[in-house]
């Protein structure tokens, strides 16, 4: 679409005018009390989200809203500190506007993160998880109207949204890192409410093994411009019905940053590798 590609064209050009021709090689999206990573980045380039041109402005708790640009493990790297989602109104499209703006700079790999609910019973708060799959749980596709041939094809493959050969990366860090890590999917709700214990119960039945409400839709655009996609979800809560109390937004920051140490970690051990 081309009112879409000048949108995605004139972001570009701004960032790039931020970083003088800075070759960018992975773009990472941290979640909700994850952000402290971006702490890390040498020499950072910071643009708030506002000052970008096209771009949405993130209204979460836990979220900086802004880009973070330099030097992490030897690597260029993006870091978006703070991400959208739908249920603060954006519509698909507006919330893998980053990702397609990570794409047209020449990004090649993409770290997805999130803070999830727990729908493994198996599993307990504070439990790393590699996605290796996801389950949308909403109609809406972010790809949905005309295709913007520019960045990919209109009907795409999403047999390996996350990418197998950067799994092994992420397997082999975790081991030589010492970091617990399990395998599983991912659930994509819309939010803002939190999921109701019936739907908790089918998300089981259904294979999942995490709730949350992002990833999926930056996971979705990220295949179909073509970059090579991991992610990783942090436990935060147990998911509705399984214990007997109500879910709040504040167990999630305060899991997310028990375990931030370990998941710093695991991240600058993956880009490291990449």
């Amino acid at each position: 679409m081309e009112g879409l590609m000048e949108k995605l064209k004139e972001a570009k050009a701004f960032i790039e005018g931020k970083t003088k021709g800075m070759r960018i090689e992975a773009g990472l999206v941290l979640g909700s009390g994850l952000g402290d990573l971006a702490d890390e980045i040498k020499d950072p380039v910071i643009i708030n989200y506002k000052d970008i041109p096209n771009f949405p402005v993130s209204t979460v708790q836990g979220h900086a809203g802004r880009l973070v640009i330099g030097e992490l493990e030897g690597k260029n790297v993006m870091c978006m500190q703070g991400r959208f989602h739908y249920y603060e109104g954006y519509g698909m499209d507006q919330v893998v506007f980053p990702i397609q703006v990570m794409r047209l700079l020449g990004i090649e790999y993409l770290i997805l993160t999130n803070a999830a609910g727990c729908v493994n019973v198996n599993w307990e708060p504070g439990t790393l998880m590699m996605i290796t799959d996801h389950i949308k749980f909403a109609p809406e596709c972010p790809m949905r109207g005309h295709n913007a041939d520019e960045l990919g094809v209109r009907f795409f493959d999403m047999t390996r949204a996350y990418d197998p050969e950067l799994q092994k990366i992420v397997r082999k860090e975790a081991e030589k890192l010492g970091i617990p890590l399990k395998e599983g999917v991912y659930m994509f709700f819309s939010g803002p409410n939190y999921e109701t214990p019936a739907e908790i119960r089918a998300a089981r039945v259904l294979g999942a093994d995490a709730a949350g409400m992002s990833t999926v839709p930056e996971a979705i655009a990220a295949a179909h411009c073509g970059l090579r996609t991991i992610g990783i979800s942090c436990m935060t809560n147990m998911a509705a019905g399984i214990l007997d109390q109500p879910l709040d937004h504040e167990e999630v920051l305060e899991t997310s940053m028990r375990v931030k140490g370990q998941f710093t970690a695991l991240v600058k051990g993956i880009v490291k590798a990449l």
